[in-house]
C-alpha cells in the first residue's frame, strides 16, 4: 500500500521506558506508540483469589483461552471485549479503571457486573460482544451475538440482541432483539456505528454489519424498530482473501463488509457511512439520507459510491472517523495504522501511515479516537485461530498516541480545518 512509502528506508527506532511506560519507536510518522496496557493473557478481577482458583478448577476462567478484540472509551473507564470463541471466558463486556491504572497489565472488571456477563442467559446477559460504540449521549451500544465458539464450533446460545446502557447509572436503557429478517444462516456481525443526528439522542441510528451473510442491519432508536440491507458491496473481493500476518500465511475469502466510519454531519444534515468488507483493498460510502429511510434504503443500488482502492497492502479491520473529517484505520498486513484527510479525494496521495511497529503492532484489531488520542489494540488474531501464542511473550497490547502528533508532517495534516484538541489524560 501507498507506494511511495515504500521507496523509503525506515531506521528501526527500538523501544524506551518512560514514567513506567513502554514507548515504543515507529517505523512510519514521527510520534511514538505509549504502550498503555500489555498482557501476556488476560485475567479478570475476581473478588479474591479464592474465587478465582475455583473458577479455574471449574474451567470457568482459562486465561489462555482469551482474546481481546474491542475497545472503547468513556470518561474514566476503557472498556475492552472478550468474545467467547473457546470455553473459560468469564464475561465478555469488560472495564478497566483510568483513575487507578496508569499502565501495566490489569484485570479486566466485568461491566456492569459479573450476573450480566453470565453466557446463555438470554435476555438477562450478554453471551459475546465484539466491538461497541460510546455516543455522545452517554449510552453505550453493545450488540450481543448471542454466540459461544467460532466457525464450526458455534452455537447461537442467545438470538442477536443490541443492549444500550446508561453509562451514568450502568443500567441498560433497552435491550432490542433482531428480527428473523434481520439475519441469515451465515450472519456473523462484529462491528457496530453508531449515527446521531441533528435531533439530537432520541435521533439515533445504529449500522451493524454483517460479515459473512453479507448484509448491513439499520436500527432505529425513535422507531424502535431495524431492517436489513443487501448490496453487492458488502461481499468480499475473491481476489483479496490471502493473508499474510504474524509469519502465517492464511485465507479468509469468506469476509465481507466489516470495518465501518461515519463523517460528521453534512449541511444537508446527514453523515456518510463508509465501509469495507475485510477480504477487499477498496473502501465504499453512502449517505445515511438513504440507509434511514427503510423504504429507500431497499431501492437505491446506484446510491452506493466505490472508491479507489488502498493498494496491495490493503487489507483493513477496524476505522474510525472524528470530529473533524479525519478517518483512521488498522492495516493487518502492514501492522499499521493509516489515515485519510476526507477533506480531500479518497486517492493515494492523500493517505498517510501514521504508525507502523512489526513488533507492538501484529493485528492491529480496534481503533477509536478520543480527547485527542488514537488508541490501538493490537491482539494477534491470526495466531490465536490458526496456530499457537506464545504465553511467555506480550500477546496483546493497547496503543496510543496523541492525534496531532501522529499526523505531523503527512498529507492528514495539511488539511483546511487543522487540531486544537490535543489533551492528555495522564498528564
Amino acid at each position: 500500500m501507498f507506494r511511495k512509502f515504500l521507496f523509503v528506508c525506515f531506521l528501526f527506532l527500538g523501544s524506551e521506558s518512560v514514567n513506567g511506560l513502554q514507548r515504543w519507536g515507529t517505523q512510519f510518522g514521527q510520534a511514538p506508540l505509549l504502550e498503555r496496557f500489555f498482557w501476556k493473557a488476560l485475567d479478570f478481577a475476581y473478588p479474591d483469589e479464592a474465587s478465582r482458583n475455583f473458577a479455574m478448577m471449574r474451567g470457568e476462567f482459562i486465561p489462555e483461552n482469551a482474546l481481546p478484540v474491542g475497545i472503547e472509551i468513556w470518561r474514566n473507564k476503557l472498556f475492552v471485549t472478550v468474545p467467547r470463541w473457546r470455553n473459560g471466558i468469564p464475561a465478555t463486556l469488560n472495564y478497566i479503571s483510568l483513575d487507578t491504572n496508569r499502565g501495566g497489565s490489569p484485570k479486566l472488571t466485568p461491566y456492569p457486573n459479573w450476573a450480566q456477563n453470565k453466557a446463555g442467559a438470554c435476555g438477562s446477559a450478554i453471551t459475546t460482544a465484539y466491538r461497541i460504540h460510546v455516543d455522545v449521549c452517554d449510552r453505550l451500544w453493545v450488540l450481543d451475538t448471542g454466540t459461544i465458539g467460532i466457525g464450526n464450533t458455534t452455537i447461537q446460545a442467545c438470538p442477536y440482541t443490541l443492549n444500550v446502557f446508561d453509562l451514568t447509572t450502568d443500567k441498560i436503557l433497552r435491550q432490542y432483539r433482531l428480527r428473523a429478517e434481520d439475519i441469515n444462516m451465515n450472519t456473523f456481525i462484529a462491528n457496530i456505528a453508531v449515527d446521531l443526528g441533528k435531533g439530537g439522542c432520541e435521533d439515533a441510528y445504529a449500522y451493524m454489519s454483517d460479515e459473512l451473510g453479507y448484509g448491513l442491519i439499520v436500527y432505529s432508536w425513535e422507531q424502535n424498530k431495524s431492517w436489513r440491507i443487501t448490496h453487492s458491496y458488502f461481499m468480499p473481493d475473491p481476489l483479496a482473501g490471502d493473508y499474510n500476518i504474524g509469519g502465517l500465511n492464511f485465507q479468509w475469502g469468506e469476509e465481507g463488509i466489516f470495518g465501518m466510519s461515519l463523517s460528521p454531519i453534512a449541511e444537508n444534515g446527514y453523515r456518510t457511512l463508509f465501509f469495507h468488507p475485510l477480504s477487499s483493498r477498496r473502501e465504499f460510502s453512502i449517505s445515511t439520507r438513504i440507509l434511514r429511510d427503510e423504504q429507500l434504503s431497499q431501492d437505491s443500488y446506484h446510491e452506493f459510491q466505490v472508491l479507489p482502492e488502498r493498494g496491495p497492502l490493503g487489507h483493513c479491520t477496524s476505522s474510525v472517523m472524528d470530529e473533524n473529517g479525519l478517518q483512521f484505520y488498522n492495516l493487518i498486513d502492514q501492522n499499521a495504522v493509516g489515515c485519510w484527510n476526507s477533506a480531500l479525494p479518497y486517492a493515494a496521495e492523500n493517505h498517510a501511515v501514521v504508525a507502523r511497529h512489526d513488533t507492538a503492532m501484529i493485528f492491529p484489531a480496534d481503533v477509536k479516537v478520543n480527547r485527542g488520542l488514537l488508541w490501538v489494540i493490537s491482539d494477534k488474531m491470526p495466531v490465536f485461530l490458526l496456530s499457537t501464542l506464545n504465553y511467555t511473550d506480550v500477546n496483546f497490547r493497547i496503543l496510543t498516541m496523541p492525534v496531532r502528533d501522529a499526523i505531523a508532517g503527512t498529507v492528514c495534516e495539511n488539511s483546511p480545518w487543522g487540531y486544537v484538541s490535543n489533551s492528555l489524560w495522564w498528564k
